[in-house]
């Protein structure tokens, strides 16, 4: 059972929805880090305030292409239930980000604005297969079983055919 599940990851349609999460990952990491710069370096916002305002506007962002280019569906709104899940996720890895960084500042004392970038990028390290995982088969499985069954996604993969 665990090892379906994992060759569920082990072909083509996986490998191409992990390229383009990790691209839109990559794009929303410039996001969400230029808007952090802008709320910590201009603006003056605490450390928390500031990681909160730009992850909660780069998810936004996220869900959008993540829904439409990464697993390509062709509906234009989300389930209620899907957003919903999104955002859980997206504030688990919150969650996540805040702890590193926080972590970081308590190890090393007072950390300056480059510093605090370097604790994202090691946050966004540890985020990224969870959020993969979680997009794939919670938030977004629903709408690609749906699509396939309705014929506008082609090709099925074992953990979204195998669900209910």
């Amino acid at each position: 059972m665990i090892s379906r599940y994992i060759r569920s990851f082990l072909n083509r349609e996986s490998a191409g929805q992990f390229i383009r999460l990790s691209f839109i990952g990559g794009l929303n990491t410039i996001v969400d880090f230029t808007l952090f710069n802008v709320f910590r370096g201009v603006m003056h916002i605490s450390r928390f305030w500031s990681i909160t305002f730009a992850f909660t506007l780069a998810t936004g962002l996220s869900y959008v292409l993540n829904r439409r280019w990464t697993f390509r569906l062709k509906s234009t709104r989300g389930s209620a239930r899907e957003t919903i899940w999104f955002y859980v996720i997206n504030l688990a890895a919150w969650g996540v980000t805040v702890a590193i960084v926080d972590g970081a500042a308590a190890i090393f004392g007072d950390l300056t604005l480059l510093q605090e970038n370097l604790a994202k990028v090691v946050a966004t390290g540890f985020i990224l297969i969870p959020k993969f995982i979680g997009y794939r088969d919670g938030v977004f499985g629903r709408a690609i079983k749906a699509e396939r069954a309705e014929g506008q996604i082609n090709g099925p993969t074992e953990a979204t055919t195998r669900r209910s």
